[in-house]
Formats: structure tokens, C-alpha cells, sequence
């Protein structure tokens, strides 16, 4: 797209958001232009907890679907857009609701959490939500005795199991495509490339795994290294006086990182790490989801209750 028609889109998209009262939300992984138009950005459960403060009935939420349906489970009386309901995600699509239902009737008793990253129907079978950055606190809130099946994402599992020493932890055997590309090797190389940089790691990376027992001391061969969630790397990389930081999560973040901190370095950990499904919404489709509506989503009010349910515990938690 052109400069001159990228500008005038997105001033066609402020005029409407204003005119017709919208709220537009974007995650930390959307394309930069995307980034730009939204009246706020970040992680899914705080863009949508934010949404829920807001004056606007409606919400345009730029992120991948599961997001827009916390948004909608969370604001009952709004209306949810989405830009692109194609825009999907692999670590969601990981587990089915004929899965979980299996799995919870293998373990009579259990205690199922969940990665805020699933469908409403399979948060509504949970008996806990949990985010990237509360997951240690939520399961450190279940009684030692009580077994616990945590799902979808093994490596932020493995994480977790590793943090709190749960022996009685079961963990689905699912992944985030992205981040489970993001290898040991890819963090060695640059360590051995980047002699000053601190390393920001998400926990879903599949490098937390073989790496965890020096990650869980804040330090990987005498660097300073944090297992952080998006919203917590920014923050670090605001606090920190470091310099230079290598960044594994998925790219789109670099964007917002070098906004706040313009004298600073960001580096990915891996150039490979995108996620073709949050890169689907783009300026066009955003501008098209304002002047039509679309695409609408709602949550059924039976599956949205059980849902609520277990998101309003683990924000008790968190």
C-alpha cells in the first residue's frame, strides 16, 4: 500500500471510529498500521478488560478470534467486531471440547486451568482461566492435593510445573506454532552474537524446556534472562537500564517496544517468529469492519456464564 493511501485510511478509520462511537482495540502481535489506529493495545485479557471500562458499545477487536470472544464473555452488553473472522490460532486449535470432556472423565476429581488462549467452549469446561503472567499464582492457589490438568500450551505447562514443584500436574500436548519454533538454538546463537543484550522469553517458547533450570534462576550462562508475558516484557523493557534486549516472542511486539523506548535495541529471537494469523487484519479490513459492521461475534449466553465463570477466578487470583 501506498504512503499517501495508507494515510488516508487511517484517517478515514479515526473519522468513523468517532463518528460512530467505536472502541478499537489491538494486540501487541497486529502489523504496525493496525497498531496505529487503536485506541489501546496489548495483551488479550487486558485489552479486553480494558474494553469492559470503556463508554463505547461497540468493540473492534484486531486480534485473532478467541480474543474477540473473551471480549464478548467479558462485556455481554457489547457488540464484538472482528476484521477477519478467518483469523484463527494454532495453540487454541490445539484442543477440542470433546477432547477436554474425554480427558476430564479420564481424571475424576481433577482440577482443569487453562490458558486464556482457548475457545469459549473450552473455557466454559474449566474450573480456571490463567494468562502467561498469573499461571504460577493459579495453580499455586489449588490445594497441593488436588491433581491438575493444565492445558492447551505444554511448554508454558512444563514452565509452570517447573516454578511451583506440582508433581500432579498433567499437561496437553499442545503448542503455539510460533513459539514453539523458537529454539535453544536460536538463543544460543545469539547469545554467542550479542554480548550485552538482556533476554526477554515468552513461556510459551519451546526453548523454556531444555533451558529451564537456568531460566528459573534469572540467568542463562551468566546473562540476565526473564520468562515474561507481552505485557511484561514491555514493562521490563521500559524499567530496565539495559541497552539491548533479544526478544523471543512473536515480531510484532519489536514495533511497540522501540515506540516507548526509542534509545533502545530490540532484536527478535527469531526473524521467523510471525504469526500469520494475527498479520490477516489489516488497514482495509479494519476500515471495512467499521463502515459494515462486521464481523460480528457472540459467545451463546449458556456457554459465556460458564466461561465468565472461570475467567472471574483466576482475576480474583491475579
Amino acid at each position: 500500500m501506498l504512503v499517501q493511501e495508507t494515510s488516508k485510511l487511517k484517517e478515514d478509520i479515526l473519522r468513523l471510529k468517532k463518528e460512530k462511537d467505536v472502541v478499537i482495540l489491538a494486540h501487541n502481535y497486529q502489523i504496525p498500521s493496525v497498531q496505529d489506529v487503536a485506541d489501546f493495545t496489548g495483551d488479550s485479557l487486558g485489552l479486553s478488560r480494558q474494553a469492559a471500562k470503556v463508554d463505547q458499545k461497540t468493540i473492534l477487536f484486531c486480534g485473532v478470534h478467541f480474543m474477540a470472544e473473551t471480549a464478548s464473555i467479558i462485556s455481554p452488553q457489547k457488540k464484538v467486531l472482528i476484521p477477519d473472522l478467518e483469523a484463527g490460532c494454532s495453540l487454541s486449535d490445539s484442543i477440542t471440547l470433546d477432547e477436554l470432556k474425554n480427558w476430564k472423565k479420564q481424571h475424576p476429581g481433577a482440577i482443569a486451568v487453562g490458558y486464556v488462549n482457548t475457545t469459549a467452549e473450552i473455557k466454559s469446561e474449566l474450573d480456571y482461566c490463567c494468562t502467561s503472567s498469573n499461571a504460577v499464582n493459579v495453580v499455586k492457589s489449588i490445594p497441593e492435593n488436588k491433581e491438575i490438568l493444565f492445558l492447551p500450551d505444554m511448554f508454558l505447562g512444563s514452565y509452570v510445573a517447573k516454578m511451583t514443584g506440582r508433581k500432579n500436574m498433567r499437561i496437553w500436548a499442545g503448542e503455539c506454532h510460533v513459539h514453539a519454533g523458537i529454539t535453544p538454538d536460536d538463543i544460543t546463537k545469539k547469545i554467542d552474537s550479542l554480548k550485552e543484550a538482556e533476554f526477554l522469553i515468552h513461556p510459551e517458547c519451546s526453548c523454556t524446556t531444555p533451558m529451564m533450570y537456568d531460566f528459573a534462576t534469572g540467568s542463562f550462562e551468566d546473562r540476565p534472562v526473564s520468562i515474561l508475558s507481552t505485557e511484561g516484557m514491555l514493562n521490563h523493557a521500559k524499567n530496565s537500564k539495559a541497552k539491548n534486549y533479544v526478544v523471543a516472542t512473536e515480531t510484532g511486539i519489536l514495533y511497540r517496544m522501540k515506540q516507548q523506548n526509542p534509545n533502545k535495541t530490540f532484536i527478535p529471537a527469531s526473524e521467523k517468529a510471525e504469526c500469520q494469523y494475527m498479520k490477516m487484519n489489516t488497514l482495509e479490513k479494519v476500515y471495512d469492519s467499521l463502515v459494515e459492521d462486521k464481523y460480528e461475534v457472540k459467545v451463546p449466553k449458556d456457554i459465556a456464564d460458564k466461561a465468565r465463570l472461570a475467567i472471574n477466578r483466576m482475576l480474583k487470583i491475579s
